[in-house]
């Protein structure tokens, strides 16, 4: 057998075409589960044992350092002895480092140039914050180089930005911007954002580099181009020469990072680039059965701006995809829960099992059941619900309160939000209330007594000890939950969330909302303090398998036996406030996101929505996803309890149900309208 039919043995048709093809432009647009990896990797090997080109005149881009790996090792396996050298091959970052330590110079940097993570980021920011009286407390520097990392992926520098006049937030953060390009400069240093920026810079100003690399780079791959911001592309096409011999992989309907500055229109506009370019459509799926492919791709078809493709497979039809409604949130977990127990266990391992929620907050509820039942579970891309900070933080709050000798508590209450109070001082108190046999609480009170505090610090403690002699005054007359919002207020945490202004704030709020959700569960605080220390120290390893929670997000890449999909509610998902911030264009890649999620299943897949969710003390009308009725109902097999008769204190708000969404309505939105008052009967 010849080395190209060997190479190309285990290629279907249009794999093959795409792979022989070397010559120009290509798109490669290739459906879930198609194959993408073995044709770009096959494809790499092909030109090199053809001798189109040396390995070290190939630029491959991936988007981990992961994908980079392990497509070098399959090139490896493929390539003859010979040409056992590797490509250029890895992320826009680290090739983009290579260009730039050899001509750091160029741009008025060293070749030794440090590379700054995250942390030395804010620290960064922080200080020039600190000297530019900027309150950190109110703009965060997390919140600043969000604004600042969009510039760089636009392709601006401080100096080609341009502020409105009425926006005196962003006047703010373009002069920290500047300031910060300087001290990098100052320090040698460059972030993620400048590798790209600045490599594009280079090239740009310094046409004879740029053609260097032209001239040696015959031919370019590009993996996940769907996932490609301006910047990114702009360095692509500096890089491109007169051949265009350039193959982009990707799929459009998986495009599902605009809010990391992904710009889908690269991939829709790749024949306007390169106008002599051709299309090849993978569409045969190798992963999951018809019947999950069918109802994808019927999701898929609702969504304009797409190249268009339909995902097949000549594996089995398979299980029907299973459309369940639930009266409530907690009923949809022990739902869940009761399937893999009585169901899904039995035929496969739970580590092909996951649950894929739009929003991490949504995990609370499953967490809780499935500690319940004793099923083993990892949270992936997140912490575990009673694990995240902020949750500790009012656990702490609502643990002192209840009882005044839990100095583990108070300790954590008195560092959140800060008070000015350092080891120093706590050692003091701890050694004052040992001598005295007294707790933390009695041993401040004590020490406030006899002056033993400076001003600030006694001060601080007194208004401190004070609010908790109020809070356990009001425990005795109010409901828990309510207590907890009370203390977030008058403790002043809420106001710290909610003053910094970041997505990281934002997750948090919610889930300190769905821990308020949480404690309506329990009739008094003792009994819900009683069930999070039950929660919290149960065996976290879990002997055995374990389920995976995780975003649809963080699932992309990814495929699993069976998959469970719940929370297909308007305002979950579809995401509410995506929609209002960008309308139509939120809706179709909220869209996307939802065939991302069905096409990680591979054998069977589970869909749910409530009729009702808890929301700050009261029961709100849920109403199910539009995506729901787009669903090909050929493909679908809806639960027993959609037939059931509706609650008797249920209040189904008709009216409600007609008006939500209707600015974003889509096909098929008129037909769910009329489905929904069937559905409460």
């Amino acid at each position: 057998m010849s080395s190209e039919n060997k190479l190309l043995n285990n290629l279907n048709s249009e794999q093959k075409k795409a792979v022989l093809d070397t010559e120009g432009p290509n798109l490669i647009v290739a459906g879930a589960g198609s194959g993408k990896t073995r044709v770009l990797t096959t494809k790499l090997a092909y030109i090199i044992n053809e001798n189109k080109a040396w390995p070290n005149q190939i630029l491959c881009v991936t988007f981990t350092n992961k994908a980079a790996r392990e497509m070098q090792n399959r090139v490896l396996g493929f390539i003859k002895g010979e040409n056992s050298a590797v490509p250029w091959l890895g992320t826009f970052h680290s090739i983009s480092v290579k260009f730039l330590r050899r001509h750091a110079e160029a741009i008025g940097f060293k070749s030794n140039f440090t590379i700054l993570d995250t942390d030395d980021q804010k620290k960064l920011i922080k200080k020039i914050c600190e000297a530019e009286n900027i309150d950190a407390k109110k703009i965060s520097p997390q919140f600043i180089l969000a604004f600042i990392d969009n510039w760089k992926n636009k392709g601006l520098m401080f100096e080609d930005v341009k502020v409105k006049k009425n926006n005196p937030l962003e006047k703010q953060i373009l002069k920290v911007y500047s300031i910060y390009q300087k001290k990098t400069k100052d320090l040698n240093a460059m972030d993620f954002g400048d590798l790209i920026l600045f490599t594009v810079k280079l090239f740009e100003n310094n046409n004879e580099i740029a053609e260097i690399y032209r001239k040696n780079f015959k031919y370019i791959l590009v993996d996940e181009y769907q996932d490609t911001n301006f910047i990114q592309n702009k360095w692509l096409q500096l890089l491109v020469n007169s051949n265009q011999n350039i193959c982009c992989v990707g799929d459009d309907d998986q495009s599902i990072y605009s809010w990391r500055g992904a710009e889908i229109k690269n991939f829709l506009t790749f024949d306007k680039i390169y106008p002599n370019c051709k299309v090849y459509k993978l569409e045969q799926n190798y992963r999951s059965t018809r019947n999950i492919l069918d109802t994808a791709s019927g999701l898929i078809s609702n969504n304009n701006s797409r190249v268009g493709k339909k995902l097949w497979s000549s594996g089995t039809t398979g299980e029907p995809v299973k459309l369940n409604c639930y009266s409530n949130g907690k009923e949809e977990a022990e739902g869940v829960g009761d399937i893999i127990e009585n169901k899904i266990k039995n035929k496969y391992s739970l580590n092909n099992v996951s649950i894929l929620v739009r929003a991490i907050y949504q995990t609370r509820e499953f967490e809780e059941r499935f500690l319940k039942i004793g099923l083993g579970y990892r949270v992936l891309g997140g912490i575990r619900f009673y694990e995240r900070a902020e949750i500790k933080d009012a656990i702490c709050y609502l643990r002192i309160v209840n009882q005044k000798f839990d100095d583990l508590a108070l300790e954590r209450v008195i560092g959140v939000p800060k008070k000015g109070v350092g080891d120093a001082t706590l050692k003091k108190i701890y050694e004052f209330g040992a001598k005295r046999k007294l707790c933390l609480e009695d041993a401040i009170i004590n020490l406030i007594e006899l002056n033993q505090f400076k001003p600030k610090i006694k001060n601080t403690f007194s208004i401190l000890i004070k609010m908790l002699e109020k809070w356990r005054h009001e425990a005795k007359k109010m409901k828990h939950f309510d207590l907890l919002k009370l203390i977030l207020d008058e403790s002043g945490y809420s106001a710290l969330i909610k003053n910094k202004k970041d997505i990281e704030n934002e997750n948090r709020l919610e889930n300190l909302k769905e821990l308020i959700r949480a404690m309506q569960e329990y009739d008094n605080l003792q009994n819900f303090l009683e069930h999070v220390s039950l929660a919290t120290t149960a065996d976290q390893e879990w002997e055995g398998e374990k389920i995976s929670l995780m975003t649809m997000h963080a699932a992309k890449g990814l495929e699993f036996d069976v998959v469970f999909l719940p929370g297909w509610e308007e305002g979950i998902f579809p995401h509410q406030k995506s929609l209002q911030e960008k309308g139509d264009f939120a809706l179709e890649e909220e869209r996307r996101l939802a065939y991302v999620g069905i096409t990680r299943a591979k054998k069977e897949a589970f869909l749910s929505f409530a009729m009702r969710r808890a929301y700050q003390g009261d029961w709100m009308d849920a109403i199910p996803s539009r995506f729901i009725n787009e669903l090909p109902e050929s493909n679908i097999e809806k639960n027993e309890i959609m037939e059931k008769e509706r609650d008797d204190d249920f209040d189904f708000n008709q009216d409600k149900a007609i008006d939500f969404g209707e600015e974003y309505r889509s096909p098929g939105w008129d037909r769910l309208k009329k489905k929904l008052v069937k559905w409460k009967k």
